[in-house]
């Protein structure tokens, strides 16, 4: 559990270094709020994450963490979802209006989560890597599989080329849903890789 603390810290730290003018220098946020709504920022993006893989967008997750601009793209169905979490979350918590909320998760969000991937894609940058970020969000079922794998064969279109690469990218969304049986499917993703 030390590893899961440490990648909630080390996500907070990002929301940190990002939130000057987004959360610190902003009137909408009084000043002896501002570490409480970073850390609420920093666990909302963590906990959207782990949503989007358990309600089966592995694909979308693999498609964020291949490629950096992907993260800055509005449009990118995980920016949308995790943005729209933010919003919710600063609203119920510390009483901001859509607005307050809207411009605090326009301003991090895609910045967080572009420093988050190219810091999971930096060799030299041990503060997060993509083995760790996917067992903390799977809660410890993607031990075992080759994520870093994963994500060359997808941001390659690998597992789209071989034909029946989505039965196989599906059988692995399945473990991360809940669905599906974890012996058979370990088995299918190193198959994946052996070809």
């Amino acid at each position: 559990h030390k590893n899961i603390m440490l990648m909630l810290e080390n996500l907070i730290n990002l929301v940190k270094g990002q939130s000057g003018d987004a959360i610190v220098n902003n009137p909408a946020v009084p000043n002896e709020q501002n570490e409480e709504v970073i850390a609420a920022t920093g666990n909302s993006i963590a906990g959207s994450l782990q949503n989007i893989l358990s309600g089966g967008g592995l694909q979308d997750l693999l498609g964020l963490f291949g490629k950096k601009e992907a993260a800055a793209d509005p449009n990118n169905p995980v920016v949308q979802n995790v943005s729209g979490n933010v919003i919710q979350d600063l609203m119920s918590k510390f009483g901001l209006d859509q607005q307050a909320a809207s411009g605090i998760a326009g301003n991090l969000v895609p910045n967080v989560l572009q420093k988050l991937v190219g810091k999971t894609n930096d060799p030299n940058d041990s503060s997060f890597d993509i083995q760790g970020i996917f067992n903390h969000l799977s809660g410890g079922k993607s031990e075992g599989i080759d994520i870093q794998g994963l994500l060359g064969k997808v941001t390659q279109g690998g597992l789209d080329k071989n034909g029946d690469g989505h039965v196989d990218l599906k059988d692995i969304t399945a473990m991360f849903s809940g669905g599906g049986q974890g012996g058979s499917i370990l088995d299918t993703v190193k198959g994946l890789f052996s070809r």
